[in-house]
């Protein structure tokens, strides 16, 4: 029941969209609350006293936090559909390695490209586009990072497509001329409703990004 499931969330986040891919992808109803990031609900400190941040996944009372460790608690937990980890030991173990690939990489550098300027900006850029390439290589012919199913990988990646304009616009490229399977892998993700629907705009993200680049550079 939605009362047992409480989501934590923040709209722009791509770690929170993770989330809410993950339940949508389950059919789980669940109560979504958005947090105000600049003054904390007593809830989240209470929830996430460690890390203080979203999302945080509340089950009947009990907090799962960090967005990987809660899409697979979501797919363990609600395993009678739509399984989003391989059942085989290895490729179980590569979609993690991949998921965590994107947060190492596509995400800290592609904050640089939206955030800096100048050399470093360049520089981030640089290696954006070279991680994109791996993942390209990664996914080769298949319409999945799993294969011929949406799996744990597409949900830790796809919300950085919510990105893909800002990013474009920022540092002055084209991801598609670049990587061209990628983008079409993640237009293929947004024909499945789980993610569409939990994804937002991306020039909404993009006029956000920049209001808050706009309040770094002021400090």
């Amino acid at each position: 029941m939605a009362d047992d499931i409480i989501l934590l969330d923040f709209w722009s986040s791509p770690f929170a969209m993770r989330v809410r891919i993950a339940l949508a992808e389950k059919g789980i109803e669940y109560e979504a609350r958005e947090e105000d990031l600049s003054n904390r609900s007593s809830l989240l400190l209470k929830m996430n006293p460690v890390h203080k941040q979203i999302p945080v996944l509340i089950h009947k009372g009990r907090p799962v936090c960090e967005s990987l460790i809660t899409v697979q608690y979501i797919d363990e937990v609600w395993s009678h559909k739509s399984p989003l980890l391989p059942s085989h030991p290895y490729h179980r173990a590569n979609a993690k390695f991949w998921a965590d690939f994107a947060d190492k990489k596509i995400y800290p550098t592609g904050k640089l490209v939206w955030g800096a300027t100048g050399e470093v900006q360049e520089a981030a850029k640089k290696e954006l586009i070279e991680s994109m390439k791996v993942l390209e290589g990664e996914l080769g012919d298949k319409p999945y990072f799993g294969g011929e199913s949406f799996g744990f990988t597409d949900v830790a990646l796809i919300p950085f497509y919510t990105w893909f304009y800002s990013l474009e616009t920022c540092g002055d490229f084209s991801i598609i001329a670049n990587c061209p399977n990628l983008v079409a892998w993640a237009k293929r993700c947004m024909q499945r409703e789980s993610v569409s629907k939990s994804l937002p705009d991306q020039y909404k993200v993009y006029c956000f990004l920049m209001e808050l680049k706009k309040k770094f550079e002021a400090k």
